[in-house]
């Protein structure tokens, strides 16, 4: 059956949430300007965006000391990639689709910066070892030529509290290994050995 509330085009959506405000758009630049370069060196932490040429969606964190993202130009960041667990879902989708769409964070701050542009991978040594952390050059290089760039407000973090630790819920701890071991029929032993292969991961293969 049919969802009659569904919104199917642009008048319905604006119907809803109403028009544009008028000049908005205009914080919407083509490159970086010192607003935005200041914001990349002091952010530690991003959200990569990227999907298939099917449209198959990926978000992926990435994140390292603040100014671990390199500016080349007004016009190109390179994100590093660091030891992962080779999936590379991301990397894939670049290779099929170069479009992408950053995330950009400082912890305590509500506003983001928002990057949209096209993206390439490299491998080049110079570039790996000009982003290298903790004495080891990065794996891959994400190169993104941008085509926009704005920062966008701090309404979702007010919201949510996010940046406030009195509203902190106790850490919520994540078990790959019991993930894995209900797969697999709930061996607990596996389940905890997945979780200290894990735990020295993090220790030794950042």
């Amino acid at each position: 059956m049919a969802d009659v509330h569904e919104i199917r085009d642009a008048v319905a959506l604006r119907a809803v949430i109403g028009n544009e405000i008028p000049g908005l758009a205009e914080k919407n630049l083509p490159e970086l300007n010192r607003f935005a370069r200041d914001f990349i060196a002091r952010s530690p932490f991003l959200i990569l965006s990227t999907s298939s040429s099917d449209g198959k969606v990926d978000a992926s964190p990435k994140g390292d000391a603040p100014g671990f993202v390199l500016v080349r130009s007004d016009e190109e960041i390179v994100i590093p990639d660091r030891p992962g667990n080779k999936l590379a879902y991301g990397h894939l989708n670049v290779l099929e689709n170069p479009h992408v769409g950053v995330l950009m964070m400082i912890p305590g701050t509500g506003e983001t910066l928002r990057i949209n542009g096209v993206a390439t991978l490299s491998a080049d040594p110079d570039l790996l070892q000009q982003l290298a952390a903790r004495d080891k050059p990065a794996t891959v290089a994400i190169k993104i030529k941008i085509e926009e760039v704005f920062f966008h407000c701090a309404k979702a973090f007010i919201r949510s509290k996010i940046w406030q630790h009195e509203s902190w819920a106790d850490p919520h701890k994540v078990s790959f290994g019991e993930m894995y071991a209900e797969l697999r029929g709930g061996d607990k032993d596996a389940a905890q050995q997945i979780d200290e292969m894990i735990e020295t991961d993090y220790q030794h293969n950042l």
